[in-house]
C-alpha cells in the first residue's frame, strides 16, 4: 500500500504542467531520435546533459525517461520501414517487420510495434513500481558463472535461428567476438588487434558498427541492385490498420515478450538485446506458422518489440534500487543524477522519494502519450516508402556520417564505418546474417568479463562453469539449443 499512495504522489508531480510538457517534448524527441539511424538515447542525453542543469531534477529526468522510452518506439520504425535499426533492440524487429513492409504490411507491422510497446512499457512500469525491490534481489543471487551462461545461451540461440544455415550463423557471431575484443584488454592492459593503430585502443564503437552493417550495408545493397530492379511496392496495401487475424496473433507475444524483457532488463548485463533473441527465438518455436518467419512474421515484430520495451523499464530497476547501470543509457543517466549530486541506490527511495516517484508516474503519462503520438501516424510513417530509393538512402548515409563523425569526430571512425558497412553489403550478397555480429560484439566483452570472473573465482575449475543449478541449467539449454534440432529432425528422417 505505501509503494500505492507513494505512486499517486508521484502523479501528482508528473501532472504538474512543466512536467506534463518535459515529458511531451521527451517523448516526441525520443521518438524522432529513434527513427535516425545510428543516434540513440545514450547519445541524445549525453549531448542534453550540459542543457538541462539549470532544469528541476523532477524536469529533467522526467524528459529523459520520455527520451529513453521514445527511442524505443522511434527504433522500430525505421527498422521495419527501411531495415535500419536506430538502436540495438530493434534488430529483431527488422527482420520480419522490414519483409512485412516489402509485402505491403507496413502499417500493420507499425501498429503492431506501437501496440506492443505500450502493452509492454506500462506493464514494465507497474513492475518497475511494484516489483523493483525483489527483481533486484536476483542481482544478489546471479553470479558470474550464471552471467556466462546466460551470455552462452543468447550466443547458441541466435547463431542457429538465424540465417540460413548455423555454419554461416557462428561465422557472423564470431565475426562479432573478433570485433568486440579489439582495443585495450580491462584487466592486463594489454592491446589486442589494433595492428600499430592508436585509433583502435578504445575498440570499435557499438554505434558505428550498427549504423555500418544495417545502415551503410544496406545502401550498399540497395544501390548495387538498383539499376537492375527496380523496387515496386505499394506500401498502403492490405490497409493502414491490423487486421483480426493479426490482433489474435500478436497478443500472445506481446505477453510473452513481457514477461522475457523485464527481469532480464533488470539484470546486470542483461540490456535489452538478450530478451530480444530471446523472444523472437521463442515466437518461432511456438508459431504454427514456422514458414513464414524471415518472410514477415507478425508474431516476429510483436514479441521482439514488447521484449525491448520491458527490458526499457527493466533497465531503471538496477539502476534507481543498486545504482548499477546495465546499459548504455542507465550509465548516462547514473551520470545524470551525479551530476545533481544524487546517488542511486537503495536510500535514494527515502531521501528523494519525489524525485523517484515523479519519475516513475511520468513513465505511465510519457508511454500513453507515445501511443497516442505513434498510432495515428502509422500511415504517415508508412509513407516513407513513396520517397523515391535515391533520394531515401542519399539521406540514411548523409545521416549515418553525421552521427558517427558526432561521436569523436575521428576519420578513423569513418574509415572503420566504410569498412565494416562493405563486409555488411558482402554478407548481404552471401546470405550471411547480421544480427550474430552485433551480439558477440555486444556480448562477447561481457562474456570475458564474467568468464575471468568465475576461473578467478573457482582458481582456474572450469567446472565452477556449472556449478550452481542455474548455470548448469542454462547451460543444458544452450546445449539442447545447439544439437536438439538436429537431432530431432534425424530421428524424424529415419
Amino acid at each position: 500500500m505505501d509503494a500505492f499512495q507513494s505512486l499517486l504522489q508521484g502523479f501528482a508531480i508528473a501532472l504538474q504542467p512543466i512536467n506534463l510538457l518535459m515529458a511531451l517534448i521527451g517523448s516526441a524527441l525520443g521518438t524522432a531520435i529513434g527513427v535516425l539511424p545510428g543516434i540513440g538515447p545514450a547519445l541524445t542525453i549525453a549531448l542534453l546533459l550540459p542543457v538541462t542543469v539549470k532544469l528541476a531534477p523532477e524536469a529533467a529526468f522526467i524528459m529523459f525517461a520520455g527520451i529513453l522510452y521514445g527511442a524505443m518506439y522511434g527504433g522500430s520504425t525505421t527498422s521495419i520501414l527501411i531495415n535500419a535499426p536506430g538502436e540495438s533492440g530493434s534488430m529483431m524487429t527488422a527482420i520480419e517487420g522490414n519483409r512485412m513492409a516489402k509485402r505491403g504490411r507496413g502499417a500493420a507491422a507499425l501498429a503492431t510495434a506501437a501496440i506492443g510497446s505500450f502493452v509492454a512499457g506500462t506493464i514494465g512500469t507497474v513492475g518497475l513500481s511494484f516489483l523493483a525491490p525483489a527483481i533486484a534481489e536476483l542481482a544478489y543471487i546471479f553470479g558470474p558463472e550464471d552471467y556466462f551462461a546466460l551470455i552462452v545461451l543468447a550466443f547458441t540461440s541466435v547463431a542457429v535461428v538465424m540465417g540460413s544455415s548455423r555454419v554461416r550463423g557462428f561465422v557472423a557471431l564470431f565475426l562479432g567476438l573478433a570485433l568486440g575484443v579489439v582495443g585495450i584488454d580491462g584487466q592486463t592492459g594489454q592491446a589486442r588487434m589494433i595492428f600499430g593503430n592508436p585509433e583502435l585502443l578504445d575498440g570499435i564503437q557499438l554505434t558505428i558498427v550498427l549504423v555500418s552493417l544495417f545502415a551503410v550495408g544496406e545502401c550498399f545493397y540497395v544501390a548495387s541492385r538498383y539499376a537492375n530492379a527496380p523496387p515496386a511496392v505499394n506500401p498502403l496495401a492490405g490497409g493502414a490498420w491490423m487486421t483480426r487475424e493479426d490482433w489474435r496473433r500478436s497478443w500472445k507475444p506481446w505477453l510473452r515478450g513481457t514477461a522475457i524483457g523485464f527481469p532480464i532488463g533488470a539484470l546486470p548485463a542483461g540490456g535489452s538485446e538478450i530478451p530480444t533473441f530471446l523472444s523472437y527465438m521463442l515466437e518461432r518455436r511456438l508459431s504454427p506458422r514456422p514458414e513464414e518467419f524471415g518472410n514477415g512474421a507478425i508474431e516476429g515484430v510483436a514479441g521482439p518489440e514488447a521484449a525491448n520495451n520491458a527490458a526499457a523499464a527493466g533497465i531503471l530497476v538496477p539502476l534507481l534500487t543498486l545504482g548499477l547501470p546495465t546499459s548504455a543509457t542507465a550509465a548516462v543517466l547514473l551520470a545524470a543524477f551525479q551530476n545533481y549530486g544524487i546517488q542511486p541506490g537503495p536510500q535514494l527511495f527515502a531521501n528523494n522519494a519525489a524525485l523517484v516517484w515523479g519519475l516513475i508516474a511520468s513513465l505511465y503519462v510519457g508511454n500513453l502519450m507515445l501511443l497516442i503520438l505513434n498510432l495515428p501516424l502509422a500511415g504517415l510513417w508508412v509513407r516513407l516508402l513513396l520517397v523515391p530509393r535515391p533520394y531515401l538512402y542519399a539521406g540514411i548515409m548523409v545521416f549515418a556520417l553525421v552521427g558517427v563523425w558526432g561521436i569523436s569526430t575521428s576519420w578513423a571512425d569513418l574509415l572503420i564505418m566504410l569498412a565494416i558497412g562493405l563486409m555488411g553489403y558482402a554478407m548481404r550478397v552471401y546470405d550471411f546474417p547480421i544480427a550474430p555480429v552485433v551480439i558477440g560484439l555486444i556480448l562477447g566483452p561481457m562474456a570475458e568479463t564474467q568468464l575471468r570472473r568465475a576461473l578467478s573465482i573457482s582458481q582456474g575449475d572450469p567446472m565452477a562453469l556449472v556449478g550452481t543449478p542455474i548455470a548448469a541449467g542454462l547451460m543444458l539449454l544452450a546445449l539442447a539449443t545447439l544439437f536438439l534440432p538436429a537431432l530431432l529432425r534425424r530421428l524424424g528422417a529415419k
